[in-house]
Formats: structure tokens, C-alpha cells, sequence
């Protein structure tokens, strides 16, 4: 599984958006400046998170975005899934997959399915507020 920059991007914008919190909405060029991401690149990004209700923005004067929960609520799992689609590391254990012929006899099923597991309950694992609270020593780079 490789994660493309459209899901390591919306976890940095919402690492920089909990981190800033202070109630108030935060000018999106302002976390582009900060994490040196093209702002055309993140209004690519910024409807997803909208729409999937993880963040909520305004326009006009005073507008920016904001977190819609605490960062102890959000999963780096989720955001993946949400940016990225589904984690399954193969064709068949994918959401809406088509059952496979050959599943009853696959000798690697089990063990993709094993993987699939353990990265969903990893990624799962792990919160907003942890990739916040982070110190530099157990630094996450995304």
C-alpha cells in the first residue's frame, strides 16, 4: 500500500488545524504557509474533508476552516479511508469487491486478510491528538 500526497496532506492540515485551535476559524494559506503545501493543492482536498463533515469552513472575510470534533476523535484510519479509499492490500478483500472463485482454494487469503486487519486496527489506532502530542523524539513525518 503506498499513500499518495492527497492523504498524507489532509492529515497534516488537520494535525496544523488542531494544533491552532483556538475556536476561531484558521485562513487555509495560513496552514499551507506552514506546511509548505500548494493552497491550490489543498482546495483540492478541503471539499472531501468538508463534505465527510471532518472539518468546517467559511468563506468571506474571518473565514477558514475548523476541526467539527475534538482530535481525540479522529482516526488516522479514518482519514486514510476517506482520502485514499479502501486499504485492502489486494483486489478482492476491497469494500464492495466482487467475491473471489478462487477463495475457497487462495493459500494467500488469509494471510492478506491477516495484513488488511492489522493495518485498519493500526491506523485505527491511532488519533489526531497522538500525531499532536507527539514529542520530536516519536515525531511522525506524513
Amino acid at each position: 500500500m503506498m499513500v499518495s500526497t492527497r492523504g498524507r496532506y489532509a492529515l497534516r492540515v488537520l494535525i496544523d488545524l488542531a494544533e491552532h485551535n483556538s475556536g476561531s476559524y484558521i485562513p487555509m494559506k495560513d496552514v499551507a504557509a506552514r506546511q509548505e503545501i500548494s493552497l491550490k493543492y489543498l482546495e483540492r482536498i478541503l471539499p472531501t474533508l468538508t463534505k465527510a463533515k471532518l472539518i468546517a469552513g467559511v468563506h468571506g472575510k474571518g473565514g477558514g476552516y475548523k476541526l467539527t470534533r475534538a482530535p481525540e476523535d479522529y482516526t488516522v484510519g479514518e482519514i486514510l479511508r476517506l482520502t485514499e479509499g479502501d486499504l485492502a492490500p489486494v483486489a478482492c478483500l476491497a469494500d464492495g469487491a466482487e467475491p473471489c472463485v478462487k477463495a475457497s482454494d487462495c493459500r494467500t487469503l488469509k494471510m492478506w486478510q491477516g495484513f488488511y486487519d492489522m493495518t485498519n486496527r493500526y491506523f485505527d489506532s491511532i488519533t489526531v491528538a497522538d500525531l499532536v502530542n507527539t514529542d520530536s523524539a516519536d515525531n511522525y513525518v506524513i
